[in-house]
């Protein structure tokens, strides 16, 4: 089983820049990648700000913060990543052509013996590692948003991916602090899959009038114990990469899934959430920076 010293994350969007944090405070020398020099200093300030805040939780020390910020460099060429890293983490947009094409390079550049991870929550991880001819040492590592607060990790297991494979990831996770659950591929997965069902159903209670956003969330809060509503949750992940997630599990799972018509016009809007300022909820003009 290769060591796996280097961990090179892929796009340093809201999922990528989370995953880097937890990377470099596991103790793995860290390199992000983007080919956007905003993207990567405010990803770089992200993880700061992350790692300052906690320490004011108690959750980290001041030590390691000063070991996290140490371990944590960038890179804009994802070929100089791949000749770096022992383990490589993609965390491009939730578009199956885009993944393909990180895919190839990944095959063409990554060292012997290297890990291809995947951070898409419902695409196929046996497609992208098709591409490849590595597929043994491809698998998905499902992170959640934010990745600095959110316990769990699904390990996704490939057609053909290895037990050694499987094992290293595992491992990967734990020193990042996650809970890690390893699960067959499956479309959707474990969470996305129930995840899209509710947050579908919430889309079709507001067209129809049921009740208000506002109050859909209340009650699956106070009612269900869910820590966030399902529309402030879409809001944080985004409603095109849900949208996404949802026609993806329409064609391969079937009518259920079929994506709510206010959802869709939503997306067309604009509103795709906090990163737009508007969601389902209006945000302002702060919330995009």
């Amino acid at each position: 089983m290769t060591e796996i010293k280097t961990i090179g994350v892929i796009g340093a969007g809201a999922m990528g820049r989370g995953i880097a944090y937890a990377a470099a405070l596991g103790g793995y020398r860290t390199v992000l990648e983007d080919v956007m020099p905003e993207m990567l200093e405010q990803g770089v300030a992200y993880i700061a700000e992350a790692l300052e805040e906690g320490v004011g939780r108690g959750k980290v020390t001041p030590e390691q913060k000063s070991k996290a910020l140490e371990n944590l460099t960038t890179s804009r060429s994802v070929e100089d990543v791949c000749r770096e890293a022992e383990l490589l983490i993609e965390a491009v947009p939730e578009e199956m052509e885009v993944k393909l094409e990180i895919f190839t390079i990944f095959d063409k550049f990554a060292k012997p013996g290297a890990i291809l991870a995947s951070n898409t929550s419902s695409l196929s991880i046996t497609e992208m590692a098709t591409i490849t001819f590595r597929t043994e040492n491809c698998i998905g590592m499902h992170f959640f948003n934010p990745v600095p607060k959110m316990k769990l990790l699904e390990i996704v297991r490939a057609l053909e991916t290895s037990e050694a494979t499987v094992q290293a990831c595992v491992e990967v996770g734990r020193r990042m602090g996650k809970e890690v659950v390893v699960i067959r591929e499956s479309p959707g997965f474990i969470t996305s899959r129930i995840n899209a069902l509710i947050g579908n159903e919430a889309f079709y209670m507001l067209q129809e009038g049921v009740a208000s956003a506002e109050d859909i969330d209340k009650a699956l809060k106070l009612g269900l114990n869910h820590p966030m509503g399902p529309f402030e949750l879409v809001d944080l992940v985004g409603l095109d990469v849900r949208l996404n997630i949802l026609e993806y599990l329409h064609k391969t799972l079937g009518e259920k899934y079929r994506p709510c018509p206010l959802l869709a016009q939503y997306v067309k809007a604009g509103r795709v959430g906090r990163k737009a300022g508007r969601g389902v909820y209006d945000y302002g003009p702060e919330a995009k920076k």
